[in-house]
């Protein structure tokens, strides 16, 4: 069989391009025993693709130049000889932008279609999910009452980790890129309030609607929206670092003066709480994750966008779109 696929053609600087990309097609290897053969129906696409494609040092290893680029994908068993999976079956895998894949059965997660659209494996029921909730309930902690700010609040994870605190009872303030974007998070997510990171006065517009301040400080940007937020948590306050896409493709350091004694001095008087996490820090919960998630959907508490792309081709622009805030929801590419 032939697998069309998309590589790591070289490595970017700064933002990435197309040409960073390159469409290929090879030959497929046999399936062994004990392995299956999977047809990808969905890619997932995530920020922290980005990192994956750099050399330098990181949480997990570099892609190698040459290689598909990494990703979560719902697959279809076309044909098995592992024990356990059939033809047909509807699986969780993660074999990267590629259309085909011979895979061990190892890590695979068979999905119910019947119980919940299968994209949403790659989505609220799946790695994003588990993300906001994590890092939200462990990190972040919230309690009723409290204010908690959520950065990309009309994404994947920002999305659920907002409406999560919602259903404990704080009072939530989203970030977001535009009107629309903003509009959506409070009028069908449910947060108090959503403010425009393009805004000239973002910070005063977060001073105004964080009148006691800020309790918990979901991050998944950087940047000026972290600048807005610091000067207002409280004593106490908790910061869940869960991504920072403003800085992925930067090739030095921002200009203007160095605001690190500002963030430490912030962190020691207020006595802050500031924990970097990946998801599978915490992939023992992913059980009870989505348990809790799945009967929050049931019942209307929790609701969800999917910003689909058709094709394989689509994917490197659909990405590069994604890191400039272009996507509204979480972003797929469909086969």
């Amino acid at each position: 069989m032939k697998n069309r696929r998309i590589v790591l053609a070289s490595r970017p600087e700064g933002e990435p391009t197309p040409t960073d990309f390159r469409l290929e097609t090879v030959d497929l290897p046999p399936v062994g025993e004990g392995q299956v053969l999977l047809k990808t129906r969905y890619l997932s696409l995530d920020p922290y693709m980005r990192g994956r494609m750099s050399e330098g040092p990181s949480y997990a290893p570099p892609t190698q130049l040459g290689e598909p680029m990494p990703g979560g994908t719902v697959c279809e068993v076309i044909d098995s000889r592992a024990q356990g999976f059939a033809k047909g079956d509807t699986v969780v895998a993660f074999n990267g932008w590629q259309e085909y894949s011979v895979a061990d059965p190892k890590g695979l997660r068979k999905l119910d279609p019947s119980a919940a659209p299968v994209s949403t494996a790659l989505g609220i029921l799946g790695m994003p999910g588990l993300t906001a909730y994590a890092g939200l309930l462990n990190i972040g902690q919230p309690k009723a009452g409290e204010t908690v700010v959520v950065a990309a609040a009309s994404g994947a994870v920002g999305s659920v980790a907002g409406q999560i605190a919602k259903i404990k009872g704080c009072r939530t303030i989203g970030i977001a890129g535009g009107r629309a974007k903003c509009d959506y998070v409070v009028n069908e997510l449910g947060f108090d309030a959503c403010l425009d990171h393009h805004s000239d006065t973002l910070a005063a517009d977060l001073k105004a609607v964080c009148t006691a301040g800020i309790h918990v400080y979901f991050e998944n940007v950087g940047g000026k929206v972290f600048e807005a937020v610091l000067p207002l948590m409280n004593d106490f306050g908790r910061v869940p670092v869960c991504g920072l896409i403003a800085q992925y493709s930067a090739t030095e350091l921002p200009p203007g003066p160095d605001r690190t004694p500002l963030v430490m001095r912030a962190i020691l008087t207020k006595r802050l709480t500031f924990r970097g996490f990946i998801v599978t820090d915490f992939a023992s919960q992913s059980a009870e994750c989505f348990r809790d998630v799945g009967q929050w959907l049931r019942e209307g508490k929790l609701k969800y966008k999917e910003d689909i792309v058709d094709g394989l081709e689509s994917a490197p622009n659909a990405f590069i779109g994604m890191l400039n805030g272009r996507n509204f929801g979480k972003l797929l590419v469909r086969f």
